[in-house]
């Protein structure tokens, strides 16, 4: 089985983090300037990923890594989770994996993001029906998709808000 790393968030409420058993913990500190800051943009949530993904094990940065980023009503973070931590090449989040957390921390809307360990940022048919499929849960609980954004380690991403691939309510 492999270790998945769970990531801890230092925000002025304390640490927030959904603590699993038999996991390597990341803590990460965000600055007091975007502990204040909604996030807006894509780019803004890329980075800090991007670190994430750059801190991981060497062994770790070449599989699929699947985060959530939950949201307040305010679109500051509240939480960020690691939801599942695949392949070279695949990655099997379920939509009831990702929306989990966001309902029982009363979330408002989230962003996902994954990494393609090729370097290639351009979404896979795969990639957009699981899009496709989150929106439409999203719709359901009420609970917005804001952005699904696929990042590597050249620093480049891909927003599929940006490109018009997320339907606008």
């Amino acid at each position: 089985m492999d270790k998945v790393a769970s990531i801890e968030f230092v925000l002025d409420r304390g640490f927030l983090y959904l603590n699993r058993k038999g996991v390597k913990k990341m803590r990460i500190k965000i600055s007091d300037k975007l502990k204040k800051e909604p996030i807006n943009n894509a780019r803004k949530i890329a980075d800090i990923l991007i670190g994430v993904l750059k801190a991981e094990e060497r062994d770790d940065r070449t599989k699929e890594h699947f985060w959530a980023i939950y949201l307040d009503a305010r679109n500051n973070i509240s939480r960020i989770e690691l939801v599942h931590l695949g392949t070279l090449n695949a990655n099997l989040a379920h939509p009831r994996e990702i929306f989990r957390p966001a309902i029982i921390s009363s979330s408002a809307s989230l962003i996902v993001l994954h990494n393609h360990p090729s370097g290639d940022i351009e979404p896979s048919e795969d990639d957009i029906s699981a899009t496709k499929r989150l929106e439409e849960a999203g719709k359901i609980l009420g609970i917005e998709l804001l952005d699904h954004i696929i990042i590597n380690l050249k620093k480049q991403f891909f927003s599929f808000k940006a490109k018009g691939l997320l339907k606008e309510d």
